[in-house]
């Protein structure tokens, strides 16, 4: 199976936002489609960009996503790469895609200085849980909450 990871571009906003819903309806969170890809293309492409975006794409269709941010710890006392979201369709798991991805955002944080990388996966997600402890990352015992406006 050919693919090609390159960083988000503005004419893949609609579709984006398709893998972002496919995303949370995989971990079963309501997801809102309202203005989402006028909100996404701001924080993407604006002159005070927030997020990163990669995409990967496979015959021309785009078939997972990776995000991230960049934050400040203060129990760490430095900034540190937040892994926002991480989803490849279905077909395309298991391929050594998501690897490629995590890695990407790994050398990024390295790259800026980041003291680490963190990020948050649902409790029944067994195999992500998997992918992230055999990249050697330790689990933190957290309820992630969630205050919409």
């Amino acid at each position: 199976m050919e693919f090609v990871i390159r960083n988000c571009i503005k004419s893949d906003i609609d579709n984006l936002v398709k893998l972002c819903e496919e995303h949370a309806e995989y971990e079963k969170i309501p997801y809102a489609l309202e203005e989402k890809n006028i909100r996404l293309c701001q924080a993407l492409f604006s002159d005070s960009k927030r997020v990163y975006c990669l995409v990967v794409e496979s015959e021309g269709t785009l078939v997972g996503y990776a995000t991230y941010t960049f934050d400040y710890s203060t129990w760490d006392a430095g900034e540190f790469v937040n892994l926002d979201c991480l989803y490849l369709q279905q077909e395309y798991r298991n391929l050594g895609i998501g690897q490629i991805l995590f890695d990407k955002i790994r050398y990024a944080g390295k790259e800026k200085g980041c003291v680490s990388m963190q990020w948050h996966t649902p409790n029944f997600n067994e195999g992500a849980i998997k992918f992230y402890q055999r990249n050697g990352a330790l689990g933190r015992l957290k309820m992630r909450f969630s205050l919409l406006y």
